[in-house]
């Protein structure tokens, strides 16, 4: 199947140059399985494996594995077309994505981290690749400075004064692989899911450009394996999203005793999340997308559900819900009234 697929991406890749339509026509949009009134009204079928998706206004960018970045004009959500394709200078697998400004970072593994200008979505350009922040997992933007996980290595700073260019400074080590990462509101803390080894606190607030010293300030061990991380700012609480052990809820506010105060174990595997009033919206690969009521977080409880294939990335706005599932490509979801 995934060799097939390589093979119409190559043939897909040669048409592009004489036309910027979407790759295929959307599969045919299946509600089924759906709870709470979240509801499937738009796909993007994609000739790569969709790893993550990050929103800009009326643009989705994707990252899609060996399929490089493509863009997506979501103007009408419920008719996703592709506005391009790039994959000529980004190197590597493509996984995680962050943006800052008019320029999105494209997480490579051991190809490091690429730069790709996206002041025009229809034209954008890979500006540089290899950057030497390997090897390149997940990231976390602080201000004008870019924390990068390089797995069993830690978490490795740069600075952004020149985006196309991040000047590499200071690695944090971690315990375990570091994977997501998130700061709190006053830039004190730096909160990273380590893999097996849960959640890793490193106090941040003597920054120092980027070179201080930034020591453990806290530890909590979490079940499954810890691929991301959110906050809930003002009571010191952050989510967890941990593989075969679902959402894992985690109380901060004393660095000595760092524990787990609640969980939701629904199916899957919990790959991605993001907190927004009281609801957690995350991934979980077969398990597809769980929305999970957190507003008393010793008592999560699922609200509503979409069934996907294998929902990798995730973000959102007011409205709509965007999956990136590496089987099924883009997935536009409507938030219920």
């Amino acid at each position: 199947m995934k060799t097939l697929k390589s093979f119409v991406y190559l043939l897909f890749a040669a048409f592009v140059v004489v036309s910027c339509g979407k790759p295929t026509d959307p599969e045919s949009i299946n509600n089924d399985g759906s709870t709470g009134g979240y509801r499937i009204i738009g796909k993007l079928s994609t000739p790569g494996y969709p790893q993550d998706v990050v929103l800009d206004s009326n643009y989705c960018y994707v990252t899609q594995g060996e399929g490089g970045l493509l863009i997506a004009d979501i103007t009408d959500r419920e008719d996703p077309k592709m506005a391009s394709l790039i994959s000529q200078g980004v190197r590597g697998y493509s996984n995680k994505i962050i943006q800052k400004d008019s320029i999105v970072y494209i997480s490579a593994g051991s190809l490091g981290v690429t730069a790709v200008i996206i002041s025009d979505p229809e034209n954008p350009i890979a500006v540089q690749s290899n950057i030497d922040l390997k090897p390149a997992r997940d990231f976390h933007i602080m201000g004008d400075y870019m924390f990068t996980s390089i797995s069993e290595q830690g978490v490795q700073l740069a600075e952004l004064s020149y985006l196309p260019h991040p000047d590499p400074r200071k690695v944090i080590k971690t315990s375990g692989f570091a994977r997501g990462m998130t700061s709190t509101a006053d830039s004190s803390y730096l909160l990273v899911a380590c893999g097996e080894m849960g959640l890793s606190i490193y106090n941040i607030s003597d920054f120092q450009d980027g070179y201080g010293d930034y020591p453990l300030a806290g530890w909590g061990d979490t079940e499954g394996y810890a691929e991301d991380v959110e906050i809930l700012q003002d009571q010191d609480i952050a989510f967890m999203a941990c593989g075969t052990a679902g959402l894992q809820i985690v109380d901060f506010s004393d660095s000595s005793n760092v524990h787990v105060v609640g969980a939701y174990d629904g199916s899957g595997y919990a790959k991605e999340l993001i907190y927004e009033n009281g609801l957690i919206y995350m991934t979980a690969e077969s398990g597809g997308l769980q929305v999970i009521n957190v507003s008393d977080v010793t008592e999560p409880f699922l609200v509503g559900s979409v069934n996907t294939q294998y929902a990798l990335g995730i973000d959102k706005d007011d409205k709509y819900i965007y999956i990136a599932d590496e089987d099924e490509g883009l997935i536009i979801i409507a938030i219920p009234d």
